[in-house]
């Protein structure tokens, strides 16, 4: 890897982040399973980044891309496009927002810079609501959003961003409060921040906090964060990047937690539903995705080889039930998991839903992050057959959880017995 790695150095940028003291390439894998350059087989609880949502080398989507492929494999959204009008279809009908309008992107960072785009256009204001510790992509505008300084290169910026408490439920100035006055007082102080500025646009937040170590407030906030934007004018973007397609187990989105009062006027997905293709997308009300007054196209997004695989992946979870998997395995998972930080120094919280798990790390008898411990429980998990994230704040102190949804009890068992291993030598 050597090699490789030097050439890497050469050409690409130094902020371009690479995992391990000596970088892998995966070169293949099959279902929950990839292997490297070397020969090394790795149990995968990352999916690349939440992307592999089903499996790897499924074959139903690599199937349905090779098919496409051989008829037509690109030709923008100037012309009909049988499979992105399909897809559309079935992500309009079950995104809960009523008469819905679906665009494709290709990534995550421009279907929430779409959204933040949308906003600001129907509302006429350029400020934005967005949570502390959050990330929302590395675009100009996403970044700008995003509350979480690791991943914020530049303060400049196209918006003007208002940062409110309740993404993060056990830090902070509540942090001692009770879930049901964690949420009065995240909703006071949202009540008082509105009423010191002009309207903004939107608040956008991520149901689960992904790179910030998934994190998320009492089940419930969102939906009376949404008494108080309503009133106020103020539209909710829900960033289920990461949360979509029921990899939380309990819901298929993450503002389903939140539901009481609704859907979310604008949605936005990616990850998962490629299944490792690209693919992003923003969901609206109509008077919303239609506010715009000037021509757009995409290129790319929508194209029709990533379409046949979304449709395919989607086909799939749907009927394996992948969702109630998620919820099954990641409830064993998690409690497998916390029984092992029951027993380890380091470990301040097991977290998650479904098979979206942090386990936050700190030194030992205080709450004080420890990266390196997170970093030396990194390599030692791969050492040992085991590929993981890791996130959280600026601290990176969390080890982030999340294999393809297709896992399996006995796959979970081995992975957290080698999680042990890794914990116990860091």
């Amino acid at each position: 890897m050597t090699e490789l790695f030097d050439r890497h150095r050469a050409v690409l940028p130094d902020w371009l982040a690479l995992y391990y003291q000596d970088p892998i390439e995966i070169t293949h894998g099959e279902g929950r399973h990839v292997w490297d350059a070397e020969g090394n087989r790795y149990l995968d609880f990352f999916g690349g980044i939440l992307t592999t949502m089903t499996a790897h080398a499924l074959p139903e989507v690599t199937k349905a891309v090779s098919e496409q492929a051989g008829r037509i494999i690109h030709s923008s959204t100037l012309y009909l496009n049988r499979p992105m009008v399909e897809l559309a279809e079935r992500v309009a009908g079950l995104s809960g927002i009523p008469d819905a309008r679906v665009f494709f992107t290709t990534s995550g960072t421009e279907a929430n810079d779409t959204a933040l785009m949308l906003a600001t256009a129907y509302r006429g204001s350029n400020q934005i609501l967005a949570m502390r510790n959050s990330y929302h992509g590395r675009s100009f505008s996403t970044v700008s959003v995003t509350g979480n300084r690791s991943w914020s290169p530049t303060s400049l910026s196209p918006l003007q961003t208002l940062y409110v408490h309740g993404g993060v439920r056990d830090r902070g100035p509540y942090a001692g409060l009770t879930d049901e006055r964690f949420t009065e007082a995240c909703v006071a102080d949202l009540e008082d921040l509105l009423g010191h500025v002009r309207t903004p646009a939107a608040l956008i937040a991520e149901p689960v906090q992904g790179v910030g170590g998934f994190t998320a407030p009492p089940d419930g906030l969102y939906a009376a964060f949404r008494e108080v934007l309503d009133r106020h004018g103020v539209l909710w973007i829900s960033d289920e990047v990461q949360t979509g397609w029921g990899r939380t187990g309990e819901h298929f989105w993450g503002w389903q937690a939140h539901g009481e009062n609704g859907p979310p006027d604008i949605l936005t997905f990616a990850k998962g539903i490629g299944n490792g293709m690209s693919i992003g997308g923003v969901v609206a009300r109509p008077e919303i995705m239609n506010c715009l007054d000037a021509n757009s196209i995409s290129t790319f997004g929508g194209s029709p080889v990533t379409m046949a695989a979304g449709l395919a992946n989607l086909s799939y979870l749907l009927e394996h039930d992948l969702q109630g998997n998620a919820r099954r395995v990641g409830g064993l998972l998690i409690e497998r998991l916390r029984a092992i930080g029951a027993r380890a120094d380091s470990v301040r919280q097991v977290r998650g839903r479904g098979l979206m798990i942090g386990i936050e790390l700190t030194r030992p008898g205080t709450t004080e992050a420890a990266p390196e411990t997170a970093a030396a429980v990194l390599e030692a998990a791969r050492e040992g057959g085991l590929l993981i994230g890791k996130g959280g704040g600026h601290h990176t102190s969390v080890l982030r959880i999340a294999p393809p949804l297709s896992l399996t009890v006995a796959e979970a068992e081995e992975g957290a017995e080698i999680l042990e291993l890794a914990l116990r030598s860091a």
